[in-house]
């Protein structure tokens, strides 16, 4: 019935009005849809209206309404990221190749964004070997010495000891990415690895909390933070 009414009111998507929409009507017309329905079941939530832009969109990419609280943002967070995106030229480091190929290369494109992720770079791979270390922990470091990291949206959602490598380069390194976006899932230091970046001062950060997290995750929000980049651009226009 929700899907229906919501169905009614829905203005007609336009083609090509926006890089961040999908590419066809149909396309345009479902996304709106699933969005106005989560809104609807939704119904109030603790976010502010760009933040919920990000949080909608996880949602949409899981179909699971516990983001809608699981979900944390550093006061900056949005601000930050949206920065970093109408920059230009701003890299995107991400600990697994899931990333980097889910986000949409028409829209990183559009805001001239390069993805970088080092998991299968065969100096992480002989390192994490040496060190006893994992890839995880070697690829973040591999992007540091590159670096990579001070002012790149770092996306983390498959490896903890990622996540703890960025806290760590940050707070003993200096490293200062734009944003952290942390959502690592598990069940060994996923969810402690979440609540360490919910304690970083230093940069901006979205987390989701406890066990639950993944690549889509990170991609949904990443996509997110594009959109709302694109109108920004289009309101100053």
């Amino acid at each position: 019935m929700v899907a229906v009414a919501i169905t009614s009111i829905m203005p007609e998507p336009t083609m090509n009005t926006a890089v961040t929409e999908q590419l066809t009507v149909a396309g345009q017309a479902i996304e709106h849809e699933s969005f106005a329905v989560i809104d609807a079941e939704v119904g109030q939530h603790v976010y502010s209206a760009e933040q919920w832009v990000i949080v909608r969109r996880m949602i949409h990419a899981t179909a699971d309404f516990e983001f809608n609280g699981l979900t944390a943002f550093h006061p900056q967070a949005v601000a930050a990221g949206r920065a970093a995106v109408l920059k230009g030229a701003t890299p995107i480091v991400a600990d697994v190749e899931m990333i980097t190929v889910g986000l949409s290369a028409p829209r990183l494109k559009h805001f001239g964004l390069t993805t970088h992720q080092f998991i299968a770079d065969p100096e992480v791979i002989e390192r994490a070997r040496a060190e006893g270390s994992t890839r995880a922990v070697q690829a973040m470091r591999l992007a540091w010495r590159r670096g990579l990291l001070d002012g790149a949206l770092v996306g983390i959602g498959n490896a903890p000891t990622a996540l703890l490598e960025v806290i760590r380069l940050v707070r003993e390194e200096g490293v200062r990415p734009a944003l952290i976006i942390g959502m690592p899932v598990g069940f060994v230091s996923a969810a402690e690895s979440k609540e360490q970046l919910a304690t970083l001062s230093e940069v901006p950060w979205i987390l989701c909390r406890g066990r639950k997290g993944g690549s889509t995750l990170v991609v949904a929000a990443l996509h997110g933070l594009l959109t709302l980049a694109e109108t920004r651009t289009h309101a100053a226009a």
